[in-house]
């Protein structure tokens, strides 16, 4: 395919894939993740010391906090490109120039809703919404020289009007063009065939970056990132743990860490430093208020846990056996083996020469027993629960 382009329009290397996260926009959208100023400005920071290519920093005009955000993420930023939102009218694309164009590599992203149902809204016809779409991005590339656009609901938009509206947008100078599935109702095949078709049949497609942006609805939001980079989109949409209004967005740890271990059927890279993923998935737990579930992929409690014994035993004498990354590529100190239950002999063996116990065969096997009846009554088996099993032993050994 034709190679892309980086964030600032240069030609780039087509198996790169830029990393575009939304997590201080689409994701502070979620009800009731908002964010205060200056938790806007960290996770910006660590946004950009780990290698995000784009920050989408806010939407300049719904608020003039947002505002002031967005203008002061734009002056501190470092390398990522920073990027204000803004509605298909001028007022916003004036506003979000304001506060972005301070930064040393600003965006403009401008959208209207494409689809028979969003085009009932301002009641427009076709050919109106088109003039719009022309202005509009004509506006927004004479502010700013990178300049994205979105048709929201793409997924939803009739084919041929969308191919319509897509060569307008880059006719009238937008750099990247972004897929929205709005409503998270596309599968992973449906993803390709629509960025092949849009490469296929737009006028001027290889000029620009394509770029996926998906909602979780239907739990397909990474698989149909992941299917549209496969047909040839080079810019992902995504955010930190998944946050995002109704099931959330595309995760950025997920996609991430998918095209690092799957590098032998996705050959395409990122710019990620992966060890920063698990501290940034912490910090925006804690500032959004919306906790990471435990069996969340990737960042998750217990991603890394094992807590059965045929498990624990395997990962004792091989980790491979039940890893296929290592929990120090996304920052985690190393895997866990809680005690419980359906833990064998060999974990907690390990587990009592960690905590400076060799115990004889004889010794083990009598503590095991009373380690099973324990853990039948707590969902877990803490180190001062061993401490006092191993005590009891000693003392009826005496």
């Amino acid at each position: 395919m034709t190679d892309t382009t980086t964030p600032n329009g240069a030609k780039a290397d087509k198996d790169r894939v830029l990393i575009f996260d939304t997590t201080l926009r689409d994701g502070e959208q979620s009800p009731g993740a908002t964010m205060t100023h200056d938790e806007k400005l960290e996770i910006a920071e660590m946004l950009d010391e780990m290698g995000v290519d784009i920050i989408e920093a806010g939407f300049p005009i719904a608020s003039e906090g947002d505002f002031a955000a967005v203008s002061e993420i734009a002056r501190r930023s470092k390398n990522a490109v920073i990027c204000g939102l803004a509605r298909a009218n001028f007022k916003d694309i004036d506003r979000c120039w304001e506060a972005v164009r301070n930064a040393g590599r600003p965006r403009i992203h401008t959208f209207i809703g494409t689809s028979p149902l969003h085009r009932a809204i301002p009641n427009l016809t076709m050919d109106e919404m088109a003039d719009r779409i022309h202005e509009t991005v004509t506006h927004a590339r004479n502010l700013c020289d990178n300049v994205q656009w979105s048709p929201m609901d793409a997924t939803r938009t009739e084919h041929d009007y969308l191919c319509r509206v897509v060569e307008i947008a880059i006719k009238a100078g937008a750099t990247t063009i972004n897929i929205p599935d709005t409503v998270g109702y596309t599968a992973p095949r449906e993803s390709a065939e629509l960025i092949r078709m849009l490469l296929e049949r737009v006028p001027g497609a290889g000029t620009v970056v394509f770029s996926t942006h998906c909602h979780n609805d239907l739990g397909m939001a990474t698989a149909n990132s992941l299917a549209a980079v496969e047909a040839g989109a080079r810019q992902i949409e995504c955010t930190i743990n998944g946050l995002g209004e109704r099931a959330g967005n595309t995760a950025l740890e997920e996609v991430v860490m998918a095209l690092k271990v799957r590098g032998d059927i996705m050959p395409f890279r990122t710019g990620i430093d992966t060890t920063k993923i698990m501290s940034i998935s912490r910090r925006v737990a804690s500032v959004s208020g919306f906790p990471v579930q435990f069996n969340k992929a990737i960042v998750g409690k217990n991603a890394f846990a094992h807590e059965s014994g045929i498990h624990q035993d395997g990962m004792l004498k091989n980790k491979e056996t039940f890893e296929i990354m290592r929990p120090e590529d996304i920052g985690l100190a190393g895997t866990s083996l809680p005690l419980g239950k359906h833990s064998g002999r060999a974990a907690l063996r390990a587990k009592l020469k960690d905590l400076g116990y060799d115990l004889a065969d004889n010794q083990l096997n009598d503590v095991f027993v009373r380690f099973k009846a324990l853990a039948d009554r707590k969902k877990e088996v803490y180190d001062e629960d061993l401490i006092a099993l191993v005590a009891d032993e000693q003392t009826n050994d005496a």
